[in-house]
């Protein structure tokens, strides 16, 4: 191999403004240039050199640029002096863990160049965006509503300007197209980073075979959760990308240092890696050049292991690379490796105190590139037209669009039959019929438990030493007891076909994993790039009224309520009561783009209520009028929303007829299509008053509603469905619960057939005797035998 030329090495070697080149570094960095020219990715060491000259300027203004959009109204390109009313008012930003991503991202962005291939970027701490922002504006990584405005002649001071500006549209949207994290104005941006910890535990799962993704994670994130423990466990060769995670040991939180910021503590990390199934990669996370090396071997290192992996020559898992790039918070700027690096390093405002005021300059002209010097840095890494390769904005992750998929057609049922056999059914034949499309179940714990049994006897559980038929080291179901491992399993895979299935009450663990995700859809719809990934179920079974019998911490309705709060063009919330429903609605789950589905499904065996027309009339309405009698004036309407509770209102009809009393019984499947939308995206997604009033004819305004949720929760969502409230009563969960069955929590919540008879007596003002007998009055008053009540009729 060719040595590198001295002149380009030693100018190199010099390092830039506050950046050093460790002996270490340099060796690597040699090895680096001479590797590429062998591997035909450069002609030479010295163009290597050249350009990692290049990336230590870019790293240097992307630095100064940070440190302006924290403190600064506007830039002097000439790196003049600024004036007290250059600087804001009221100084914000992340500051110190963004000068930290500098380095990272520059040399991301480096590292694409060299080797001409663009890859994937993903970042945890996505407070850290200004360092993103920063760099793809100087390089030209835009959306267009970035670059029309952050890169004419006053861009940059625009772009400091906006920087936490909190200016707003008159429809009270933000007015910059920036964020103080990761957003959809993000260039490339696939996630927001606002939780700490998800990222860790999604980007095993993200990129397909032939992709690589670069991870950009959080030592704080450290100290999350187990579930980032386990990337060796899942990662493989043979459906899975290369990944290389990079740790930004900072060593810092917002308030104190962390674990990892102490000798001993970093040590230790490195021992757990280790016993993990990692391999620990310690660099120098101040020095791009360092990055760049690190996450080079690790790609490299990564596909040998899979390819012996594939081949047979070693078992999984595999030993996946894991850099730890050590550094100060806040490295670069003042105030570096204090606390209040975090945020606002200088020690006062520059707008009214001297002293920081020249400390900002200080330390501001260190990092100043000339303009000159910096444009022709910038088009020595811009090389993206010869190259032939897409701007790192339109990387793979951030650019998915699966396939449509294949449906199959499969049989209704008849008689009675657990309502999660269809999503058995219906999933087994979805990945038989779309084997392009990668297949992932997130599972906590118990498939069988809930019906899934063909989901395991065909995709099995991924392990890496097999036990049984039911295991396979390339099984497709993520199974671990940390509901937000699993579900971030499926929320990685956009490429792909996803289903998770976990007993309701646990779900209420996957709630900040899912937030995350409906949030940046939501964004991304409303800057009219709407995600394209495949739509997949989080299913709740083993629901709050078939989990009487294991106390009150497993009767939780808290998950389907809390999504029913988002906005349901990217949130459904679904209640399907039979097989049959359950069946038709999956496909158009599966077909929507960008959404996701909460479905609370029972797993006992249900009445086939609905037919094969009236179910797809449901998934295609929301609801549907299951059963009325109007002959003898006007009826009270009854709403049943959940299985269970349909079967309670239907039973409550038969004494109604009994006595010529009117109803109608509309069945509530997707109860945010009927809520007043909150804007005009939701609109789209909810029946137009027309609709709404031909199943909920505003003329009967004595209304009762059995709810598989709080009622206080239903109500106010569906208000419009309660137009006079004196007239109307919601029965739902009421906290109330324990060592019961299905029939003892409807009665122990006041949700039993009785009970919404005597509901009914409230709306209509006549005495519930007319439809209850005298014991089981007693009964729902709290005065008799609940027996009476909860014995199956007959």
């Amino acid at each position: 191999m060719s040595s590198p030329s001295h002149p380009d090495f030693d100018l190199w070697h010099q390092g830039y403004g506050v950046i050093r080149h460790s002996p270490t570094t340099c060796i690597r960095a040699k090895a680096l240039a001479e590797q590429l020219v062998a591997d035909g990715q450069q002609p030479d060491t010295a163009t290597v050199f050249r350009k990692l000259m290049a990336l230590d300027r870019l790293t240097s203004a992307g630095l100064w640029l940070v440190a302006h959009m924290t403190y600064a109204n506007r830039v002097d390109i000439g790196g003049q002096p600024l004036t007290a009313r250059d600087f804001k008012l009221h100084p914000e930003g992340h500051t110190g863990g963004a000068l930290n991503m500098v380095p990272a991202y520059a040399a991301y962005l480096a590292l694409n160049n060299l080797t001409g291939q663009t890859r994937s970027w993903l970042m945890g701490q996505g407070h850290c965006v200004a360092a993103i922002d920063a760099l793809n504006v100087l390089t030209g990584n835009l959306h267009p509503e970035q670059h029309n405005r952050y890169r004419g002649p006053d861009g940059l001071s625009a772009l400091v300007s906006d920087f936490y500006s909190y200016r707003q549209r008159p429809d009270g949207g933000m007015a910059a197209p920036l964020g103080s994290h990761v957003n959809p104005h993000t260039a490339g941006g696939i996630m927001e980073g606002g939780y700490l910890g998800f990222a860790e535990l999604q980007y095993a799962h993200m990129p397909l075979p032939g992709e690589s993704l670069v991870a950009f994670l959080s030592d704080g994130a450290a100290e999350e959760q187990r579930g980032s423990d386990w990337i060796p466990r899942w990662w493989r060769a043979e459906d899975c990308g290369t990944v290389m995670p990079v740790m930004i040991a900072n060593g810092r939180r917002i308030e104190q240092r962390t674990e990892l910021g102490t000798r001993a503590g970093l040590e230790r990390f490195e021992e757990h890696l280790v016993d993990r199934g990692f391999a620990p990669v310690r660099f120098d996370g101040r020095d791009p050049a360092a990055f760049v090396c690190a996450l080079y071997d690790m790609e490299k290192t990564l596909a040998a292991n899979g390819r012996r992996a594939v081949a047979g020559e070693q078992s999984y898992p595999v030993r996946v690379p894991y850099g730890i790039a050590e550094t100060l918070k806040g490295f670069g700027f003042y105030g570096a490796g204090a606390n209040a690096a975090h945020n606002l390093p200088l020690p006062g405002s520059p707008r009214v105190d001297a002293r920081a005021r020249e400390l900002f300059q200080q330390h501001a002209d260190r990092l100043w590139v000339a303009p000159d010097e910096l444009a022709t840095c910038i088009a020595r890494l811009n090389l993206h037209d010869s190259q032939q390769r897409p701007l790192e904005r339109d990387h793979a992750l951030a650019c998915r669009n699966p396939a449509e998929p294949v449906m199959s057609q499969l049989l209704q049922a008849s008689g009675p039959c657990s309502p999660m056999q269809a999503v058995d059914d219906f999933f087994t034949a979805l990945v038989i019929a779309n084997p392009g499309l990668r297949a992932r179940v997130g599972n906590p714990d118990e498939l069988a438990s809930n019906r899934l049994h063909k989901v395991l006897d065909q995709l099995k559980h991924r392990v890496n030493d097999p036990e049984s038929d039911q295991e396979s080291v390339l099984g497709r179901v993520i199974t671990a007891l940390n509901e937000e491992a699993v579900v971030s399993a499926c929320l990685g895979n956009k490429a792909g076909l996803n289903l998770v299935a976990s007993y309701e009450a646990f779900c209420v663990k996957m709630l900040g994993a899912i937030r995350q995700e409906l949030i940046f859809a939501r964004h991304q719809r409303e800057v009219d790039r709407p995600p394209r990934w495949l739509g997949f179920p989080v299913i709740a079974t083993s629901h709050t009224w078939e989990n009487g019998k294991n106390e009150q911490s497993h009767q939780d309705t808290t998950f389907c309520e809390a999504l029913l709060g988002e906005m349901n063009d990217v949130s459904r919330v679904v209640f399907p009561a039979d097989y049959n429903s359950t069946l038709a609605v999956l496909p158009g789950i599966y077909q929507g783009r960008g959404t996701l589905t909460c479905m609370v499904i029972p797993k006992r065996e249900r009445p086939c209520v609905f037919n094969d027309t009236e179910a797809r009339a449901l998934a295609r309405n929301g609801a549907l009028v299951v059963d009325e009698d109007t002959s003898n004036g006007e009826p009270v309407l009854l709403i049943a929303n959940g299985a269970y509770q349909l079967s309670e209102l239907m039973r409550a009809c038969e004494r109604l007829r009994e006595t010529g009393t009117p109803f109608r019984l509309v069945y509530l499947q997707e109860p945010a299509r009927f809520r007043q939308p909150r804007d005009i995206h939701e609109a789209n997604a909810c029946l137009s008053e027309f609709e709404r009033e031909r199943l909920f004819p505003f003329r009967l305004h004595r209304r009762v509603a059995l709810t598989h949720m709080r009622p206080e929760v239903f109500r106010g969502h569906l208000h419009p469905l309660f137009p006079e409230p004196r007239h109307s009563r919601v029965l739902g969960y009421l906290n109330r619960g324990g060592t019961l069955d299905e029939a003892g929590m409807l009665f122990a919540n006041r949700c039993s057939w009785a009970h919404a008879l005597l509901a009914c007596a409230l709306v209509m003002e006549k005495p519930p005797g007319e439809w209850l007998s005298s014991a089981e009055l007693a009964a729902v008053e709290g005065r008799g035998d609940p027996g009476v009540v909860t014995r199956a009729p007959g």
